[in-house]
């Protein structure tokens, strides 16, 4: 999945925040708010792992779908867009992970 298409499914996401509860999903985990939007990102990021002992590529291709999905309404819910994330992602280009966690601590 490109940046592109998360944009994309972003895009779609925050127009679905003042939907009807009762036909759009998104605006159902909306409506529920940021406690259960996180709970599902946990519910999710566990069944990806899952997947990834028990599985084959199929079921991590899907499982990992569902968990960036329910993220991107996390993000969104939080008020943080993928440009937020890939900026992010930018600054620790050429960084050690080891490094970029050190730098944390202090």
């Amino acid at each position: 999945m490109s940046q592109h298409a998360i944009d994309a499914l972003f895009q779609v996401i925050e127009a679905r925040k003042g939907a009807d509860p009762e036909t759009s999903y998104t605006a159902k985990l909306f409506a529920k708010g940021r406690k259960k939007i996180a709970q599902k990102v946990g519910e999710e990021a566990v069944e990806t792992a899952l997947a990834a002992v028990a599985e084959g590529p199929a079921g991590v291709t899907s499982e990992s779908a569902d968990l960036l999905y329910h993220l991107l309404v996390l993000w969104a819910e939080v008020g943080v867009a993928p440009a937020d994330v890939w900026a992010e992602l930018n600054k620790r280009a050429g960084i050690s992970g080891i490094d970029e966690k050190n730098s944390r601590k202090k």
